[in-house]
């Protein structure tokens, strides 16, 4: 008999702003936009009294002024909300080795299941939780149960921004039904807008049909909408640990730069950085991602896969440039960069058909291990790439 699983979904509404509030009370009760004041700057956050107002995350902070002029406009300051959210992990970790932090600040996953004997009911794990948040951060988080994490998010969405709710096992669909697909994670607009053609616009509805008529209606994805529209979610709480297979490392630019050879001087730097620890473990990569922020705390992520595995600098470069030109399409300046390389492999010299092109790869991976060797030796400072000179 499989365990029935409890996942715990906390969340503190508006968590930037919330943070904001708390280093200045004067912000209280007031509406707020989090946001850079500059041209094409996007709403990065925004009280609950903005949201009535209208004003959502990723609008152009123009449009945010016009639907809400009495807002308080702050800046951006990730760095504040980091160490927040690093407080609220720390609180939630000695409860289950099963946390995962969420997309997007002020969301965590516990996962009880098992639990009980060691931490007593769930709902008292997450009332004694909530009261340590209050009390050591000085935050009001919404808390919900459910037997996983699809309806755990969407009962945080019936009762934010404040709030607790507890779904029994069984009760999923019943809770889903005269919900409106908007409620529900993991359908997009396009999505809801092809559902909306057949006047579908509630889970109930949706959960009317068969697998056969969802495949017609939305081909690809039907299976998806039979699970979800009942509640059916297998998704396990995946912690974010410091697994061998992943190396990551990031660039924060000071001040915020705009300039194409001081972004690329930083990303050169990632990349010898990454290289680096790479060829240490006597590894390469088959993925690739670059997240690259700008001054109005918007990220963005692209991402690559290789058929070959990567661990010379040169190589890493070329493609790190390639991910860079893709993800920087806006004209604000950029606060930092992100290189994320996994899928490590063991990387295997074969001979090439094409000479020319296995002596250019030997060649780049021998430089790049001399270059390593001198570095190790005599420290990172006295060999640089000429583009890390400043100029």
């Amino acid at each position: 008999m499989l365990m029935q699983r409890t996942v715990l979904h906390l969340n503190i509404a508006d968590f930037a702003t919330a943070v904001e509030r708390l280093c200045d009370s004067s912000l209280r009760h007031r509406p707020v936009i989090i946001g850079l004041p500059v041209a094409r700057s996007l709403v990065y956050d925004m009280s609950d009294e903005a949201y009535r107002e209208g004003v959502r995350k990723g609008m152009p902070l123009w449009r945010a002024r016009r639907l809400c002029p009495g807002a308080v406009i702050l800046p951006p300051r990730p760095e504040r909300y980091g160490k927040a959210m690093l407080h609220l992990l720390k609180l939630a970790r000695p409860l289950t080795p099963l946390v995962e932090q969420a997309p997007g600040d002020g969301h965590l996953y516990l996962d009880l299941s098992g639990t009980r004997r060691l931490h007593g009911p769930a709902r008292d794990v997450a009332l004694r939780l909530r009261r340590q948040v209050r009390g050591e951060l000085g935050l009001e988080p919404i808390w919900t149960l459910a037997p996983n994490k699809l309806v755990a998010k969407v009962a945080s969405r019936l009762v934010k921004p404040e709030g607790e709710f507890l779904v029994e096992s069984g009760r999923e669909q019943q809770l889903l039904a005269p919900l409106s697909l908007e409620l529900l994670p993991g359908l997009g607009r396009r999505l809801r807008e092809r559902l909306r053609e057949y006047n579908l616009v509630r889970a109930g509805q949706v959960a009317a049909l068969s697998p056969a008529e969802l495949a017609v209606i939305c081909p690809g994805r039907e299976r998806f909408l039979f699970q979800a529209v009942r509640g059916i979610d297998h998704t396990p709480v995946q912690p974010r640990t410091r697994s061998r297979g992943v190396v990551r490392t990031s660039h924060l630019f000071t001040p915020d730069s705009n300039r194409e050879d001081e972004v690329r001087c930083g990303l050169a730097l990632l990349v010898e950085e990454v290289g680096y620890r790479l060829r240490q473990q006597g590894l390469g990569c088959c993925r690739m991602s670059l997240v690259l922020t700008y001054s109005d705390g918007i990220s963005t992520r692209r991402q690559a896969s290789f058929r070959t595995i990567l661990s010379d600098n040169r190589s890493l470069f070329l493609q790190a440039e390639l991910l860079l030109h893709r993800a920087w399409r806006r004209r604000l300046r950029i606060r930092s960069l992100a290189l994320v390389c996994d899928r490590l492999r063991t990387p295997v010299h074969q001979l090439s058909l094409f000479g020319l092109v296995n002596q250019r790869q030997q060649r780049n991976h021998a430089l790049s291990t001399a270059l390593d060797t001198i570095h190790k030796r005599f420290g990172r400072a006295k060999l640089v790439r000429g583009s890390l000179l400043a100029k």
